[in-house]
């Protein structure tokens, strides 16, 4: 079974939660690998932090070409960093990548870049991508002030491309957030998929650790059993 993972907005835990549930299906004795089809900043490798994180939290050894396909220079909007490459994001190059991987294990979990309205191309979005891949997804809610509002918003444009909301993770990112878990459950009572698990506030981000703190009997059971 293969998952995508979209957030609420850029940097609310996306990779800490693909990571995390790499971990804990793993520690289930699945073969898990991390798929991040799009990355938008990299190093001097021309690699992305949030792939190589992906590869370490993975079992199954893939090459970094195959955990990444596109991996741009500039930390802006994804269509607009490939334009500033001189490249186009194209998904039959995506789709390859993840068909190699999805034959090696037994969950692919894939990361998406920025929130999940975000353009890939001039006339494709990461709705076109998901829609195309056929995956059910789990939304990070970042929280902290307007949680409620860009998750809402998020699971609707979910509902509206008839996709399956498979579930969301609360990651809290302000460790002083005031009616912390009044937001969680204004969040949980005003949408249908399961709350997969609570995500303290980590000043050092460990996928391991947050791990501990899902709760995949939670995923719909059509789901979680494949």
């Amino acid at each position: 079974m293969s998952y995508f993972i979209t957030g609420t907005d850029t940097g609310v835990g996306k990779t800490l939660v693909s990571c995390a549930l790499l971990h804990a299906f793993a520690a289930q004795g699945r073969r898990v690998v991390g798929f991040k089809p799009v990355a938008a900043g990299c190093d001097d490798d021309d690699h992305n932090d949030d792939a190589k994180r992906l590869r370490t939290a993975s079992t199954v050894r893939a090459s970094y070409g195959q955990v990444n396909p596109y991996c741009f220079p500039h930390a802006i909007a994804p269509h607009l960093s490939a334009r500033h490459a001189g490249a186009r994001i194209d998904f039959a190059r995506i789709f390859t990548s993840y068909d190699e991987l999805a034959g090696q294990a037994d969950e692919v979990v894939v990361e998406g870049v920025g929130g999940f309205r975000v353009p890939l191309n001039e006339t494709q979005d990461s709705v076109d991508l998901v829609k195309q891949l056929d995956l059910p997804v789990i939304v990070v809610v970042g929280m902290r002030l307007g949680c409620i509002n860009h998750a809402l918003l998020t699971v609707s444009a979910i509902d509206e491309a008839q996709l399956e909301c498979a579930g969301w993770v609360a990651n809290v990112l302000d460790a002083d957030m005031p009616a912390l878990q009044e937001n969680i459950d204004a969040i949980r009572e005003r949408i249908k998929a399961p709350l997969l698990g609570v995500i303290p506030f980590q000043l050092t981000p460990d996928a391991a650790a947050a791990a501990t703190y899902l709760q995949l009997d939670f995923l719909p059971q059509s789901l979680a059993n494949e």
